[in-house]
């Protein structure tokens, strides 16, 4: 089974070649890595404050729409979702103060 981040990936790749017209992705991207970058920041806003309130059903639809707009950022910049997962990967368990150290 194909997990919901391997399908977004996909389909945010697939809609950086789409027209601007039929897809908000490609309406996105077509406005640049600024206006990505800020869409992910407003998303993580607004996932913030319904944190802050617990508000569970609305921090999952902002959370999803932080995962959306993070790999629609991400590809602004032509870093895919999988080079991510692979980052993950390399930090498994490895405590973070210490993989935050080896960055230095």
């Amino acid at each position: 089974m194909t997990h919901a981040i391997d399908r977004l990936a996909a389909t945010i790749e697939e809609r950086k070649s789409a027209d601007a017209d039929s897809s908000w992705t490609a309406k996105l991207l077509a406005k640049g890595a600024d206006k990505c970058a800020e869409k992910f920041g407003e998303e993580s806003v607004e996932a913030i404050i319904a944190c802050a309130k617990n508000d569970r059903e609305n921090l999952k639809y902002e959370a999803a729409d932080v995962i959306y707009h993070l790999g629609v950022m991400l590809a602004a910049r032509d870093i895919t979702l999988g080079e991510v997962m692979d980052e993950l990967d390399r930090r498994a368990g490895v405590s973070g103060i210490d993989e935050k150290a080896s960055r230095n």
